[in-house]
């Protein structure tokens, strides 16, 4: 099947029919490989592997030296479909009925990928000077975002390659296409609070030691604490308790300990250390109210992160109005995405398609976002390169 590189409709379909269920490829790198190369576009497909973790393909395209990098990311990997009885249609047949694209990955994020790679196309086949762009796109979004592209981020400085400025295709609106472009992300961190006992029958409880009352008075002084009152660009900090559990299923023993898993989104007050330090406050203080001795351990793969208003900014929020006469709110809000990595090497923000549907049963798209959304990114390639 021939593609017409400068349609997002075609492309965001063939991409969709790539079953490419984390961490599967499912054949949707090599088909932008093979889309990307006759556009002039080098491509190097990268494998990274990390003991008890599945191995990672990825993709780095680039097309032309002179003037700033620009870099389009995003992801070809895909949350499974779920109940297939649910959907309407096959979740990987791209089906379109009355204006709107059906199927996983719509939204999140290929058709974002086909419109920009659709929007450099058309600007390339014209002959228009469309400066260095390039493309990073992971098989590892939406898993443990280990092998992906935090690595290729390190790849590609060890070799020596810049980029200047990223734009992550997330679907970033909450309801039109236009309502907002994300400049930053909380932190995410998640923690598992383990409260200690000592085991014994219900009947006698004076020779245990309960923990679950005592894991109790530590979860309220964790969720019940106000950790801020928020900033600027961004909400208040927030703990949320996600699981409860004991190791014990019988109902006339208590359990040896109790434990919970929190996580906490934090905003630019905090950095990971800091709000580590909150968590082990909070918890010294209701193990003194409590008597209680206690263990936490805490995980999290992003920082917050906060892109200033500058040219980058500018320079998109001219094209989403030009193209929607919208003009977008600068927002924070969300969960976490590749942002958290990018934001390490050179600015980035995060537009896309709107993110109404993601992750659901018919997923989908209008077909008319798919052609806006080309639009805005043909204009901001056009006014990028133009400095």
């Amino acid at each position: 099947m021939t593609l017409n590189v400068t349609d997002p409709v075609d492309l965001a379909r063939a991409l969709i029919q790539c079953r490419s269920i984390t961490p599967d490829e499912g054949g949707a790198l090599t088909l932008l490989q093979s889309v990307l190369e006759p556009l002039g576009f080098v491509c190097d497909r990268v494998v990274f592997h990390e003991p008890e973790t599945p191995d990672i393909d990825n993709l780095y395209a680039r097309r032309g030296t002179i003037g700033p990098n620009l870099c389009f990311a995003g992801h070809t990997d895909v949350v499974p479909p779920g109940d297939l009885a649910a959907w309407t249609s096959d979740p990987f047949g791209a089906v379109i009925r009355d204006g709107v694209l059906y199927g996983r990955g719509a939204v999140d994020m290929k058709g974002a990928i086909a419109c920009f790679i659709a929007a450099a196309a058309r600007r390339i086949t014209a002959g228009d000077d469309v400066g260095s762009l390039s493309l990073l796109i992971t098989g590892d979004e939406e898993g443990p975002s280990i092998n992906g592209t935090v690595k290729v981020l390190r790849w590609l400085e060890d070799r020596g390659e810049k980029l200047d400025a990223a734009i992550v295709g997330e679907p970033s609106n909450p309801d039109a296409l236009g309502d907002e472009i994300k400049i930053g992300r909380r932190g995410s961190v998640t923690g598992e609070l383990v409260v200690h006992g000592v085991q014994g029958h219900a009947a006698y409880p004076q020779r245990a030691d309960n923990p679950v009352p005592k894991l109790a008075h530590f979860i309220t002084r964790l969720t019940g604490t106000r950790i801020d009152e928020g900033t600027r660009h961004f909400e208040p900090s927030n703990c949320q308790v996600t699981v409860v559990s004991v190791p014990n299923t019988a109902s006339n023993v208590i359990p040896a300990f109790a434990k919970a898993t929190f996580n906490i989104r934090y905003n630019d007050i905090w950095r990971r250390s800091t709000i580590e330090e909150w968590v082990r406050l909070q918890c010294d203080a209701a193990a003194l109210a409590t008597g209680a001795k206690y263990d936490v351990s805490f995980a999290g793969t992003g920082d917050v992160f906060l892109t200033e208003d500058g040219a980058l900014v500018d320079t998109l929020r001219g094209a989403v109005h030009e193209v929607t006469g919208r003009i977008p709110k600068l927002s924070t809000s969300g969960g976490t995405s590749d942002a958290r990595f990018i934001k390490d090497y050179c600015p980035v923000v995060e537009f896309g398609l709107v993110n109404r549907t993601i992750h659901q049963v018919d997923e989908r798209v209008a077909l008319q976002d798919l052609e806006k959304l080309t639009l805005i990114y043909e204009r901001f390639i056009e006014s990028f390169a133009k400095g």
